[in-house]
């Protein structure tokens, strides 16, 4: 008997069809640009505002510092859960919101980011899940009624190695206790927390959005305009907001990305422009007060 038993097992499972990937290959089409594959299979994709000139304390802010809408899909067997952040302008956040939800995405947050910015830009928080194919030519159809240019950036294969930061990286990584990347004329971090972050019952690795991102753009002398978020949880929130003002970092916003995240997460957005390394010195107050991952 446990051998029939077994061997119906066996048997039922050889039968069953195996979870097919989701198709990259047609998300890759219908958005017009190949995805950056992340950890754990999520590919992630990014539409830059290029065509934006936001001028905020006199900086003229680089995509890469604070202008890059993006969107990352995380596999679920063959269909995928969406995540992003879009970057618009007052005027397009309606007409880009009322296409997204005819496309089956809900729209998780909206708000600013930056103070006093010229053009003001507004970042609309989106989540979505089903087949991966239909939700990229519904992004890309929202993202038609805004002017995000949506020809694929050109490649930066083959041009060598990028121009160096006007920015001591040694010194800021240091200070910073972490590894920056440079992306764009900007000194990147990205620091992910302990805990298993979760929304609606799936894990939400890092390149969903979850990890705390610090950005550095130079803007001459060794100084440097900061902007970025700050990813908390509630008992963390005024720990970390008294060491970024003591460091003469401005708050610019604090809410929340997502509307089901286990635990409850509370986004806090930054800037300043001055001297790089006293910066630094600042964020790293405010990091240490954080549940971070170590290096």
């Amino acid at each position: 008997m446990r051998k029939i038993l077994m061997s119906g097992l066996a048997t039922l499972f050889l039968a069953a069809p195996a979870w097919a990937a989701p198709d990259w290959a047609g998300v890759d089409a219908a958005l017009g640009r190949a995805g950056v594959e992340q950890a754990g299979g999520v590919h992630r994709y990014g539409f830059p505002r290029s065509d934006l000139r936001v001028v905020l304390d006199g900086v003229s802010i680089k995509p890469t510092l604070g202008l890059g809408s993006w969107a990352a899909f995380q596999p679920m067997g063959d269909e995928v859960m969406v995540m992003g952040d879009l970057v618009l302008t007052h005027e397009e956040v309606n007409p880009v919101m009322s296409r997204l939800l005819q496309g089956g995405f809900t729209i998780t947050a909206l708000h600013n980011h930056l103070l006093r910015s010229a053009p003001s830009t507004m970042y609309m928080h989106i989540a979505g899940h089903g087949e991966p194919v239909k939700l990229a030519t519904a992004l890309r159809q929202a993202l038609a009624a805004s002017h995000t240019p949506m020809a694929p950036p050109p490649s930066s294969a083959g041009s060598g190695a990028p121009p160096p930061l006007d920015l001591n990286t040694a010194t800021l990584d240091q200070l910073m206790g972490a590894k920056g990347k440079v992306n764009g004329g900007v000194l990147q971090y990205s620091i992910p927390r302990a805990e298993r972050l979760m929304d609606g019952g799936m894990v939400t690795p890092p390149s969903l959005g979850t990890a705390t991102a610090i950005n550095f753009q130079p803007t001459g002398g060794g100084k440097a305009a900061i902007t970025g978020d700050f990813v908390l949880i509630a008992s963390e929130v005024d720990p970390v907001l008294r060491a970024l003002r003591a460091g003469g970092i401005e708050v610019t916003a604090l809410h929340n990305h997502m509307l089901n995240d286990e635990p409850r997460l509370f986004f806090m957005h930054f800037w300043a422009n001055d001297d790089a390394a006293k910066l630094a010195r600042g964020l790293r107050s405010a990091l240490d007060k954080m549940n971070n991952q170590r290096s």
